[in-house]
């Protein structure tokens, strides 16, 4: 199989690889730097710094893993252009290329998140909720799954990947949390209410290998545990997991001073259920926070 990939140098783009290739499969990876993506990439996969139509057509499944991270600064006007035009302009790009494409591949996954549904309260969301609150977030991911759709023709399966808060100790938000809460200085973030919607990236990378081998699985996916948990109880996990307190609370006026409009991210959530994983018949090998955290840090 034939796969072309960007994002390839991000936290699921790295996974996603090693697993595909463990198959002998043949990959592309589109980047913007070939000789950074090859320190931290096996050789053996093919680069490329330009999309051309020739790439689209030799490749039997695109995966659009391409972004600017959305929690890395602070959301000034620059960093809000330069999140949305990281995304909106290559998923605009490969759709185009295979609506005109000749031999199109069978399957484009594209990324979103489950920012599209904006902030809610702890109630269940499905893939089929359409009450989005309308922030930063919701604009970013519904204008994102929009330029991908437009690749979605009888030739073309496309599955948007709306991911949650994806944990590993080495990158993602995870690995930013470990060292406060090492020190003992961790907890809650505020009154710790806002829902978590976690994922494994073991199960994450499992979920994308299931979607490809399943052709009824198209559309808005929730890439998330079944069981997302209030940050209180996810603090807690994760203390619990490294042997150390959970006594301390950081207070929403503080991140707000700290990261403006991104803190957002930190006080508001989503209780997001993957329900089309689950009809499917995919099996998380970590539902629970506190084997996910033990199983990723022990």
């Amino acid at each position: 199989m034939n796969y072309l990939i960007t994002g390839g140098t991000g936290l699921i783009g790295q996974a996603l690889i090693k697993s595909i290739k463990a198959e002998n499969n043949t990959i592309t990876v589109l980047t913007r730097n070939i000789k950074s993506a090859t320190s931290v990439i096996d050789k053996e996969v093919r680069f490329i710094d330009e999309l051309l139509l020739s790439d689209i057509e030799y490749t039997d499944i695109v995966i659009n893993l391409a972004g600017e991270p959305i929690a890395e600064k602070r959301w000034s006007q620059e960093q809000k252009i330069k999140i949305c035009q990281s995304r909106w302009d290559i998923t605009e790009k490969i759709a185009q290329l295979i609506s005109i494409a000749k031999k199109p591949p069978f399957l484009f996954i594209s990324g979103s998140a489950i920012g599209i549904y904006g902030r809610q309260n702890s109630q269940a969301i499905d893939e089929t909720f359409k009450y989005f609150h309308q922030e930063f977030t919701h604009e970013v991911c519904a204008k994102w799954e929009e330029k991908a759709l437009v690749a979605s023709t009888a030739n073309t399966r496309v599955a948007l990947l709306r991911t949650g808060i994806v944990l590993d100790k080495n990158s993602g938000a995870l690995a930013k949390m470990l060292l406060p809460f090492k020190l003992g200085v961790g907890g809650k973030i505020s009154n710790g209410d806002q829902v978590m919607s976690w994922v494994h990236i073991d199960d994450m990378v499992s979920a994308i290998l299931h979607i490809i081998a399943n052709d009824d699985l198209s559309g808005p996916i929730n890439m998330t545990s079944p069981n997302a948990v209030t940050n209180e109880v996810f603090s807690k996990a994760l203390s619990k997991s490294l042997h150390r307190p959970s006594l301390f609370t950081t207070p929403a006026p503080l991140l707000r001073l700290i990261f403006g409009e991104m803190a957002e991210l930190l006080l508001f959530g989503q209780n997001v259920v993957p329900q089309k994983l689950l009809n499917s018949g995919f099996t998380f090998k970590h539902n629970k926070i506190e084997a996910a955290l033990t199983d990723l840090l022990q």
